[in-house]
């Protein structure tokens, strides 16, 4: 080789080892929030999508999630959505209910006959329609829908019937309709932030809480109660929301391969919460935990009287399209 080769393919290999970082900076870091723990399979699904979008976007993409409300509680990572601070996050359905009322009627209690109405619901028009009208109110874009489960009580005495629940201080999460159930049975709502509800338990700031078992697995409710009552109150679930800032940079192409991340990563997490209810119950008897079985019909009799009311962000139309679904 030459010393005028030489010299060449040593620029040549400058130039390309110069493009490196260049190439390594392209690739962008979706940031995906949420409130939850890390050892959660909302979490656990959430991480996997990295490797998925990226296969999916040839490292244009790629995620980085921030789990137990590392970004801000829930309602901070909501309003992240607009300034770009948050990419993607899971929210429950009644905080973006906040920017477009309908769409909170999903986590309404006793909205749904059981998982199957609800899983109808999630591939319905009516929800599809909700969804486009969720973005014509924000910008932001609903991708996924995931199952987080059937909400408990769970307190420091049996909770059988509604008369029981009776001034009982519960924390709900800080959005209007999560007081619907317990006003209905004329318990006192205590809106707590997720992260802080473990201590107000054990200091006895409020009696009760509600939440799905893993998640009163997940977030050691158990120590500090000695029932959870089995009363199913609400189907919920959570939205994937991808922020209108990040949505609108990407082409079609990404878009359509981060929405179908996100889809699968919702049916990797639902997937594991199905399983997780059907194994929790005699978990935490071992625990020591009593779990109490609850006749469902008197509380669903106590809060019907509250769907169209008041409280509802929805019309009647609406309501009567989600209950004839089949």
């Amino acid at each position: 080789m030459n010393t005028k080769t030489t010299l060449f393919a040593t620029a040549s290999a400058i130039a390309v080892l110069g493009l490196l970082p260049a190439m390594a900076a392209a690739e962008t870091k979706l940031k995906w929030a949420h409130v939850y723990e890390s050892s959660e399979p909302y979490h656990t699904c959430a991480v996997a999508a990295n490797d998925l979008l990226m296969d999916a976007t040839e490292g244009r993409y790629g995620i980085e999630v921030f789990p137990a409300s590392s970004l801000g509680k829930e309602v901070d990572i909501n309003e992240g959505l607009g300034f770009g601070t948050v990419d993607i996050i899971y929210t429950g359905q009644l905080f973006a209910g906040r920017s477009y009322g309908p769409i909170a009627i999903g986590g309404a209690p006793f909205m749904f006959r059981d998982y199957d109405h609800w899983d109808k619901f999630r591939n319905s028009d009516l929800f599809t329609e909700m969804s486009q009208a969720y973005t014509d109110a924000t910008d932001h874009r609903i991708t996924a829908m995931t199952y987080y489960g059937a909400r408990h009580v769970s307190s420091n005495k049996p909770i059988l019937t509604p008369e029981d629940m009776k001034g009982v201080k519960i924390r709900v999460p800080n959005a209007p309709l999560y007081m619907m159930f317990p006003e209905a049975v004329d318990a006192n709502p205590a809106p707590i932030a997720f992260a802080e509800v473990y201590l107000a338990l054990q200091q006895g700031t409020v009696d009760a809480q509600e939440n799905p078992l893993p998640t009163i697995q997940a977030k050691k409710f158990y120590e500090v109660q000695s029932d959870i009552n089995l009363t199913g109150h609400i189907t919920d679930a959570l939205l994937t929301i991808v922020g209108g800032p990040a949505w609108n940079s990407m082409d079609e192409a990404d878009q359509q391969a981060l929405t179908q991340v996100t889809k699968d990563t919702a049916v990797c997490a639902t997937d594991a919460i199905i399983k997780a209810e059907g194994e929790l119950a005699e978990w935490f008897r071992g625990e020591g935990v009593q779990v109490n079985e609850v006749d469902r019909g008197p509380f669903i009799e106590a809060v019907k009287k509250l769907h169209n009311g008041d409280m509802a962000t929805w019309d009647q139309e609406t309501y009567d399209r989600l209950q004839a679904i089949q």
